[in-house]
């Protein structure tokens, strides 16, 4: 069996057990125990089909899996951390803004082609890291031949070998200054290649890779930029000739053949508001167009889940080992509402919990990510050193569920907007602080959000 992940990446993947990913999700995410097991099981089967031989792992298809819960509980951060230590292609989509023909919207194979493109862009920067050093020391050149003069001729008399030695010698300087930094202040003219055309796509759900048509193909030269001359500083110069000497190392056709083959069999499909296009207590039509609407979208996507093939620009990708997670509220709608072949295709289904108040202290200062350290390296960049006590945390917890409580449950979305509104003045004001130390404590969460909170109406407009 091939290995579909890189190999520095398989490596440290396939070593982890369901217990481990738990651990790593729970780094950036608070709660949801039964979401996280249910993903890293998924993980973790995937690492399992990988070792099976061929014939048995073909028929071995991953647990789509359906969640269910609120907004802003974290559905969609734990498929998005799962696919980044998985290092898989992760995408996504909405379920709501697909359509079937014949209404306005997109058509759903493009999220598998979105999910290739993704894959091409993962794999290329794979493979232009490998080739770094080469394409440095090949840019390097470049960049010394535009800044030395040419090379001249021997007079008669002179000597050839010792000329080049000089020339030789010089050129070395000139590379030990340029590494050093001493060139960084002077510009070298460089021809830089120009897209002639912006690339374009049909609005009405057909792109031109669905028509099979390839324009650029077909029209040759006619659609390949023109070069044109630029001045630009030495570093710059030097990104530049890096990317096009990369551009030329990196065999794009291998590219697409990796990037094709990891998005099916590593590629992770999140499609969120699912339960927009679930037909509401199951009367298909009963609504009018809409609900035909809905039906249509599922029955669309159907084959996609299923497994199918779909044409994209880097080849043909079958969607049979794609593992999809969707993802939904179902306030007014139930999984039942969906049609009975689609609910067959999300065997795994977990409920997520609403977030309480302990939560929101929780996330507030336990992931790497948490906002109270995002806050504070922001203003730090400005030399505002600010704190926060742990009573100032667990009142900014309280003001974020009692909004959640009497306005609109948006879950932990609702620390962002809490959190804006309390370092609302901080924020402004930070330039002009020069170096400060700020405590951020209850007294000053209660003056800046008690106000907002205790007005119901107008804690619904700010908060």
């Amino acid at each position: 069996m091939a290995i579909f992940l890189p190999e520095r990446t398989a490596t440290a993947v396939r070593s982890l057990t369901p217990r481990e990913i738990v651990v790593e999700l729970d780094k950036y995410v608070i709660g949801q125990a039964k979401a996280k097991r249910a993903v890293a099981i998924a993980l973790r089967n995937r690492m399992r089909r990988q070792q099976l031989p061929a014939e048995i792992a073909e028929e071995v298809t991953p647990k789509n899996i359906l969640m269910i819960g609120p907004t802003g509980v974290g559905k969609t951060e734990i498929a998005r951390r799962l696919a980044r230590l998985a290092q898989s292609p992760f995408i996504k989509v909405e379920a709501s803004k697909f359509t079937e023909v014949g209404y306005v919207g997109r058509d759903v194979e493009s999220m598998v082609r979105d999910l290739v493109e993704l894959a091409v862009d993962m794999v290329r920067e794979e493979k232009a890291e490998e080739v770094q050093e080469k394409a440095r020391a090949g840019a390097e050149e470049r960049l010394l031949d535009l800044l030395l003069p040419p090379s001249r001729a021997a007079a008669p008399g002179e000597d050839p070998a010792a000329l080049r030695d000089q020339a030789n010698r010089t050129r070395e300087r000139m590379r030990e200054a340029l590494r050093g930094g001493r060139l960084d202040d002077r510009s070298v003219e460089i021809e830089v290649r120009e897209s002639a055309m912006p690339s374009f796509e049909i609005i009405a759900g057909t792109s031109v890779e669905e028509i099979g048509v390839n324009l650029k193909d077909m029209m040759g030269n006619m659609f390949q930029g023109r070069t044109k001359s630029r001045r630009l500083k030495v570093p710059d110069a030097l990104e530049h000739l890096l990317s096009e000497e990369q551009g030329k190392l990196v065999d794009m056709e291998s590219v697409s053949r990796a990037a094709v083959q990891r998005v099916e069999h590593a590629g992770i499909i999140f499609i969120d508001e699912i339960d927009k296009i679930a037909s509401r207590d199951g009367m298909v039509g009963g609504h009018g167009g809409p609900d035909v609407s809905r039906e249509g979208v599922q029955r669309d996507i159907l084959p996609i889940v299923e497994g199918t093939t779909v044409n994209t620009k880097h080849g043909m990708v079958k969607t049979d080992h794609i593992l999809f997670i969707a993802a939904g509220a179902f306030h007014v709608s139930k999984p039942s509402d969906l049609i009975p072949e689609l609910q067959g295709r999300f065997p795994i289904r977990v409920e997520l919990e609403s977030l309480t108040r302990d939560d929101f202290v929780r996330i507030l200062t336990e992931p790497r990510n948490a906002l109270v350290k995002q806050y504070v390296a922001l203003l730090g960049t400005e030399d505002l050193t600010i704190t926060f006590t742990s009573g100032a945390v667990d009142r900014i917890a309280d003001f974020a569920a009692r909004v959640n409580d009497a306005t609109e449950n948006i879950g932990a979305r609702r620390l962002h907007t809490v959190m804006e509104r309390l370092l609302d003045e901080l924020s402004f004001e930070a330039p002009d602080l020069g170096q400060k130390t700020v405590v951020i404590d209850e007294a000053y969460v209660d003056r800046m959000l008690a106000d907002i909170v205790r007005n119901e109406d107008l804690s619904r407009y700010i908060l």
